[in-house]
C-alpha cells in the first residue's frame, strides 16, 4: 500500500535511538500524493508491518484515519491516543508514531503529502495541519455523518481509478479531502478560529522552516542547515523567524530537541544516552549540559522526577 523508503539513521545501527523516516511511496499506478484506505485493508496487507512487532517511525507525509467500530491505539510523540468510534487519529509530518495492533478497529484510512492541498485551503488549514493541533479529533456530533459520508466517498473515488480522465479523477479526490479536512477544522480544540493571519501559511519562509524543522531537528542543527534545505539565505531566514516569534533559528531549533527530550527521558522513558544519541549529540555529556543549562535540571533528575509525577 503506501509506507515505502526507509532512511535509517546514519551509520545504520539499529537500536533504541533510530526513528527512522518514511517518505511517501503508494503502489504503483496510483496518481498524485494521495492514497486512500481502510484500516482493516491495510492491516490485512501489512500483517507483518508495523505493528508486528510495533517500531516507531516518522513520515513526511500526514496520516488520517476515522474511527467507526472498535477502538484504536496509537502512539503519537510517545504518548499513547485512543481513538473511539466517530473520533479522528490525525499524526502529522515528523511526529514519531507507533502502531498498536488495530484488532476490531475499522474505518477510512487516508495518506497524504502536503502539496496535495491548494495554497488558499493550506493557508486555511494552517491550525489543524500545525505540529502542536491535537492527534485525536472529536467533530460536532451534527458534522459526524457529514464526514463519515465524505470519507467513504472518498475511497470509492480513490478506488474508481481508470473510469474518468486522470486529472478529473485527482481533481475529485482533491476537492473531497480538502472539503472534509475543512470541515474537521471545525472540531473542538482546533485554534485558532478562521482563516491564519497574512504570511502564516506554510508556503512562506517561516512556515517551510516549521515543517522543515520538525521532520531534521535530530540532525540538523545549524540555521545555515535549514536555508540550505529551503533555498534561501540565512538572513532571510533569520528574519523571518524573528518577524513570527521573536527568536533566532537556532533559539528555535534548541526549544525543538529540548521538547523531545524532555519526551523521550519522560514520556518515553528512553535512557540520557539513547536520547542524546537521537537529538544527534556527539557525546552524551555535552547532552546533559545543554538539558542542564535550559531547565536547571539533569537529564536523569528530570526523569526521576516524571516518573514520580507520572503523565
Amino acid at each position: 500500500m503506501m509506507v515505502g523508503k526507509r532512511h535509517p539513521a546514519p551509520g545504520g545501527q539499529a537500536g533504541a535511538a533510530e526513528v527512522p523516516l518514511y517518505g511517501f511511496q503508494p503502489p504503483v499506478g496510483t496518481p498524485f500524493g494521495l492514497e486512500v484506505s481502510t484500516v482493516e485493508d491495510f492491516f490485512a496487507e501489512h500483517d507483518d508491518w508495523p505493528w508486528n512487532p510495533p517500531r516507531p517511525g516518522r513520515a513526511t507525509f500526514h496520516y488520517l484515519i476515522a474511527v467507526t467500530e472498535g477502538e484504536l491505539l496509537h502512539d503519537v510523540d510517545h504518548l499513547t491516543r485512543t481513538v473511539a468510534p466517530g473520533q479522528w487519529l490525525w499524526v502529522r509530518p515528523g511526529h514519531t508514531q507507533c502502531w498498536h495492533p488495530p484488532d476490531t478497529a475499522r474505518g477510512p484510512f487516508i495518506l497524504f503529502e502536503p502539496d496535495v492541498l491548494t495554497p488558499a485551503t493550506a493557508r486555511l488549514l494552517a491550525p489543524l495541519t500545525a505540529h502542536d493541533a491535537p492527534a485525536v479529533l472529536s467533530p460536532h456530533p451534527d458534522d459526524a455523518p457529514w464526514l463519515h459520508r465524505t470519507a467513504l466517498q472518498l475511497l470509492a473515488e480513490h478506488r474508481a481509478l481508470g473510469r474518468r480522465p486522470l486529472d478529473v479523477h485527482h481533481a475529485l479526490r482533491r476537492s473531497l479531502l480538502e472539503a472534509l479536512l475543512l470541515r474537521l477544522a471545525d472540531a473542538p480544540g482546533v485554534t485558532p478560529k478562521g482563516p491564519a493571519p497574512a504570511g502564516a501559511g506554510r508556503g512562506d519562509a517561516y512556515g517551510r522552516f516549521v515543517d522543515a524543522l520538525e521532520l531534521h531537528f535530530r540532525e540538523l542543527h545549524r540555521a545555515a542547515d535549514y536555508a540550505e534545505l529551503l533555498g534561501c539565505s540565512v538572513r532571510t531566514l533569520s528574519r523571518a523567524a524573528r518577524d513570527a516569534t521573536g527568536k533566532g533559528v537556532r533559539d528555535l531549533i534548541d526549544e525543538r530537541r529540548l521538547l523531545e527530550a524532555r519526551r523521550l527521558l519522560g514520556n518515553a522513558q528512553w535512557p540520557a544516552r539513547a536520547v542524546a544519541a537521537h537529538l544527534g549529540f556527539s557525546d552524551p555529556a555535552n547532552f546533559g549540559r545543554f538539558f542542564r543549562d535550559r531547565t536547571g535540571l539533569t537529564p536523569a533528575a528530570f526523569a526521576a522526577g516524571a516518573a514520580t509525577t507520572g503523565p
